[in-house]
Formats: structure tokens, sequence, C-alpha cells
């Protein structure tokens, strides 16, 4: 368990206790908030300020991130280049979290829907590794198929959803 300020009946703040898959699924939360309004400050208490993030996808959709400040910076690059190309962004939870010490892992599915082009979607498992309340750690998990399939889709797709960076070559 961590303990996380929290607002009492006077408005006061005291501890609150959330155990490491509550406080992953308050960051998933924020992560969502941030899509919609484009303001990853409500994310940043998620993350120390030397985490990692690795992302296992050629650039610009992967990579090594590192900071806190570089990991925010991806986030809104890699939504704006891809993710908001689509009309629909669809996040489903497939398995978890399962948490074995600091670290908690998920298995999840986003669904991409947009006019004139086929549903896409990109099954991914996550792990994040926790330094006390603070994900310090990040990393995703893509099965080489997965991989083949999104290099192939944004080959067939990606003119017509306006994507004009060149992510695989």
């Amino acid at each position: 368990m961590t303990k996380v300020a929290g607002k009492t009946g006077s408005g006061a703040k005291e501890p609150t206790t959330l155990s490491l898959s509550d406080r992953f699924l308050a960051y998933a939360a924020a992560f969502e908030t941030a899509f919609v309004t484009d303001d990853w400050s409500v994310v940043e208490p998620f993350f120390t300020p030397d985490a990692v993030y690795e992302v296992p996808l050629p650039p610009p959709l992967g990579g090594r991130f590192v900071g806190r400040t570089r990991i925010l910076a991806y986030f809104k690059d890699v939504l704006d280049r891809l993710d908001r190309r689509f009309e629909i962004r669809e996040p489903i939870l497939l398995d978890g979290p399962r948490v074995e010490g600091d670290t908690v892992w998920v298995r999840g599915q986003v669904r991409y829907r947009a006019v004139g082009v086929p549903d896409a979607i990109v099954e991914v498992e996550e792990t994040a590794h926790f330094d006390g309340d603070r994900i310090c750690r990040l990393e995703d998990h893509y099965a080489p198929a997965t991989k083949d399939e999104i290099a192939a889709y944004l080959a067939a797709h990606s003119t017509k959803l306006g994507i004009t960076v060149a992510v695989y070559e």
C-alpha cells in the first residue's frame, strides 16, 4: 500500500491508502483525461522525475524515453501523430492489473475507428515498476505479429488518416 493525499470532509488533506493496482488505475484514468483535455500535468504526479519508458516500436512511434518531462512530451507527440487521427479511440482492459512486489502488469487493447478505413486493434502488455507511489519504469510489450500488423495497417492507411511522417520504412 502507498499513501496518497486525500481530502477530509473539512477540506483538509489526510493520507489515504491506495494499493499499487489502484494507483496504476488512477494513472490510467489520468492518462485518458489528458488525452481528452491535452493537459498532461494531470499525469505528471504519477512518474518519478527520472522515470524511463520503453516502447519497442521503431521511432517515431516508439523508443526509449528518459525523464518524466520527456515521457510526457512523447505521450502528447504520439497521440497527436497517431491516436488523434482516428475519430474514436477505445481502450479496453483485457487482464489485470496484477501486482507482484513493486510491479503492476496489465494487458489491454485499443480499438481505433475512422471513416473510410478498417478498425485498427492494437493489443499491448504494460508493466509499471513503482518507487513508492510513482512509476519509475514503464515498459510496453507487443507480440511480433502485433508489430507486423501495426506496420501493415500504417502502410495501407496512413495517407488516408493524414499521418504524414513515414513511421515504418
